[in-house]
């Protein structure tokens, strides 16, 4: 854990992010038809489940959810090890004519976007990607933009961004760790 952390978002600003994005991508939209949600592993699944639970809730219809894991398609993958841990890609329909709603957690670079755009093209041709952050912190190297943003949250490049969510952190809040000591 980091000396400094600094709460930028807590479990009520989470939940209110998560429900204006999903009315977004409804109004965007114009509704449900032909849209499908995927994750990208690990985070990026919890907040793609919540997305579609808070549609299913607006639109009374659930939508098809699938989970998206990147790692085969990183572009560092040569720097993380000799035997990095492949999760399961399950996309239980085909994006073929879809409009697939990619939802991640933190959007940096902009490198784990371009892999999880080469992994879904791999399943099939969606008729448009749109891409769902909780936080973007910008320093982008890859010309990638988020169509659906929780909050923009400017950053120095040595700050971590730390999104918990109660699935696998017991609570759910954003902060910033790291970054200047005074």
């Amino acid at each position: 854990m980091a000396d400094k952390e600094r709460k930028v978002l807590s479990e009520a600003d989470v939940q209110r992010a998560l429900i204006r994005i999903s009315h977004e991508i409804l109004e965007r939209n114009h509704g449900i038809k032909n849209l499908v949600i995927v994750g990208i592993r690990t985070r990026g699944v919890f907040l793609a489940e919540r997305l579609c639970a808070n549609i299913q809730t607006i639109e009374g219809s659930k939508l098809p959810l699938g989970y998206l894991d990147i790692t085969l398609y990183r572009d560092d993958l040569g720097e993380i090890g000799p035997r990095p841990v492949v999760k399961q890609t399950e996309l239980p329909f085909d994006p073929t004519g879809k409009v697939v709603i990619l939802v991640d957690d933190v959007l940096y670079t902009g490198r784990t976007i371009r892999a999880a755009l080469d992994a879904i093209i791999d399943f099939g041709r969606p008729k448009a990607i749109q891409l769902a952050v909780l936080i973007d912190r910008g320093h982008r190297e890859l010309p990638i933009k988020a169509d659906y943003v929780g909050k923009n949250l400017p950053t120095a490049k040595e700050e971590q961004v730390i999104v918990k969510l109660s699935e696998t952190d017991q609570t759910d809040e954003v902060v910033i760790a790291g970054g200047s000591n005074e």
